[in-house]
């Protein structure tokens, strides 16, 4: 397979399919998070990130992302090819109409990420391509569906303190090259500015745990701000447990209705816990 028509997949691979983790005889799910919560759709997380989030949980102790295994690894990746991904879609959208890119940092895969959006397209289905907004490709800003981009706030970095806490070595430039990467906001307003020239729906979804985060998001992101819609910022509280959301959450809907922010819940916590493939 030529690297730019293959993608690498996580362990969850193309999910949920029949008997999955949904614990439901029929592929597909819901959409847990953003503009498109409630929507049916099918996945394909990708293994792979540039970044290494660590955050602090409401009780203090540090927390990878809830998919840590597609960035700190191993996460048991395989392949495969453009076709054979699509031809796994193809055999289980059933009435489903949108597909989920995620990872992971799906641009890592550029190339063969908008391949597949491409197939997608011509079936006429929907493309999420969910993203942490560090990486700019324009061919997939002209052709994605919706982009849900998820800029990291500096509660994400990993520090060695935090690395050490989970068990890792502590690692300067690791540190270093999160910070340096969630700094540099010109990829984001690249994709921004090329989301609206294409007339491309986008979203941005900031995981808060504190009230202090509003500050960062207003100042850091003032710029970014300036180049999209108040109701196209969406706030979703940290955490993994229906407790941690709980402690999270009045945080999250004051920052919403100061601003004219929009919240998202995590459904697929809600309707499956926090697990896999859901």
């Amino acid at each position: 397979m030529s690297a730019t028509n293959t993608l690498i997949l996580s362990r969850e691979g193309i999910f949920p399919l029949s008997g999955g983790n949904t614990g439901l005889p029929l592929s597909g799910t819901l959409q847990g998070e953003g503009k498109l919560v409630g929507t049916p759709s099918m996945f394909v997380r990708l293994q792979g990130c540039n970044l290494r989030c660590i955050w602090l949980s409401t009780n203090g102790k540090p927390c990878q992302c809830d998919t840590a295994h597609t960035s700190f690894g191993p996460g048991d990746p395989y392949k495969l090819s453009v076709d054979e991904a699509f031809s796994i879609l193809k055999q289980n959208m059933g009435a489903m109409r949108h597909v989920v890119i995620t990872g992971g940092e799906p641009l890592i895969q550029a190339t063969a990420v908008h391949s597949l959006i491409q197939r997608c397209n011509a079936e006429g289905w929907h493309t999420t391509v969910e993203t942490n907004g560090t990486i700019y490709s324009p061919q997939i800003v002209r052709d994605a569906s919706l982009l849900s981009i998820s800029p990291k706030l500096s509660s994400s970095i990993p520090t060695n303190e935090k690395l050490m806490a989970l068990k890792f070595q502590a690692d300067n430039k690791i540190t270093q090259h999160h910070r340096e990467t969630i700094s540099n906001l010109q990829p984001l307003a690249n994709i921004l500015s090329e989301a609206t020239k294409y007339k491309t729906d986008v979203q941005l979804k900031f995981v808060v745990s504190s009230p202090k985060d509003e500050d960062e998001i207003k100042e850091h992101y003032a710029m970014i701000l300036s180049l999209i819609n108040p109701e196209d910022v969406l706030i979703m509280p940290m955490g993994f447990t229906h407790q941690e959301i709980a402690q999270s959450n009045q945080a999250a809907i004051s920052m919403c209705l100061r601003n004219n922010w929009r919240y998202t819940p995590r459904l697929h916590i809600d309707l499956f816990g926090n697990k896999e493939g859901v």
